[in-house]
């Protein structure tokens, strides 16, 4: 899956927009960290004007109508920018054992960036400051998972829809169809030529026809790094399992992931990956430098 540090360009260029900063929780199940103040702020002027150009986009197009529409249901672009940094503990299970993934993340959705640390161990931490991905791990066995490109993979579950409102995306309105017994909006979401460095990433979303929240989602992984010679992983389709609302946005608290399989019902095939979402919060400020590599940090960019 493309990880947003590789779309940066859908996003508008305000990265250089420091971080604004209070007491925000980075926590374990077991620890909180309280943080000092900073004094980053993202002028409302700003949010409105990316809303407000995302609004026109969306709306120029049968597509783009159904996608503003899922957004306006999950609680709004303004809201999803305006409530600040993002927090969650995305605990990722492949059910065969391989590739677990868990950690307590806090994104900095305005201008993509992340940082991680290891819910067994909150020494161990990594993250993408939007132009570096890092690590600091005691040893090889901390991460047993490629963390550049985990670092904001994540956000392309958990920030469905609000994470295709950037340009350089593309959206074909397809066919509706019946998935669990309800009737969906399908909207394709691709990448224009030259935004980021995995182009032949594709998201397909299904968007409730009565409801407009995102009910699931099929997707390729084409990272380069796993593919170096072109291709991507076979097609997965992953299933929303329950719902919160926090601040005002609707989110998953968890999702399943089945290999797609157009002759199984639903095109549900193999089910392969259980995800639990919890600890999700939004907060108005982090610690000062929060998304910057620490002194020690290994620089992981190739």
């Amino acid at each position: 899956m493309k990880t947003s540090y590789y779309i940066l360009g859908l996003c508008l260029a305000l990265s250089f927009v420091a971080c604004k900063e209070t007491p925000k929780k980075e926590s374990t199940l077991t620890e909180e960290t309280q943080t000092v103040q900073s004094d980053y702020n993202i002028p409302d002027s700003w949010i409105q004007k990316r809303v407000e150009s995302a609004n026109k986009r969306l709306n120029s197009t049968e597509a783009g109508q159904v996608l503003w529409r899922a957004m306006e249901a999950h609680g709004g672009l303004e809201k999803w920018y305006a409530n600040g940094y993002f927090s969650m503990h995305f605990d990722y299970q492949p059910l065969n054992g391989k590739g677990i993934r868990d950690s307590y993340q806090t994104i900095d959705t305005w201008s993509n960036k992340a940082r991680h640390h290891s819910i067994t161990d909150t020494t161990n931490v990594y993250g993408w400051d939007g132009k570096d991905a890092w690590v600091v791990a005691k040893d090889s066995t901390s991460f047993t998972y490629d963390t550049q490109f985990w670092a904001l993979t994540p956000l392309y579950f958990s920030g469905q829809p609000f994470v295709f409102d950037g340009e350089g995306v593309n959206l074909e309105l397809l066919p509706e169809q019946d998935f669990k017994g309800a009737l969906q909006k399908v909207v394709k979401v691709t990448y224009e030529a030259g935004v980021g460095s995995a182009p032949d990433d594709y998201y397909i979303m299904y968007i409730n026809a009565k409801t407009n929240l995102v009910d699931a989602f099929k997707y390729i992984v084409s990272y380069p790094e796993y593919f170096p010679n072109g291709g991507h992983a076979p097609e997965k389709i992953t299933v929303t399992e329950g719902r919160t609302t926090v601040e005002g946005i609707v989110l998953a608290t968890g999702f399943k992931t089945y290999w797609s399989s157009p002759e199984a019902k639903d095109g549900l095939g193999e089910y392969i990956t259980k995800i639990n979402v919890s600890d999700i919060s939004f907060a108005p400020t982090v610690e000062d430098n929060f998304f910057s590599a620490p002194e020690g940090a290994e620089v992981l960019n190739n």
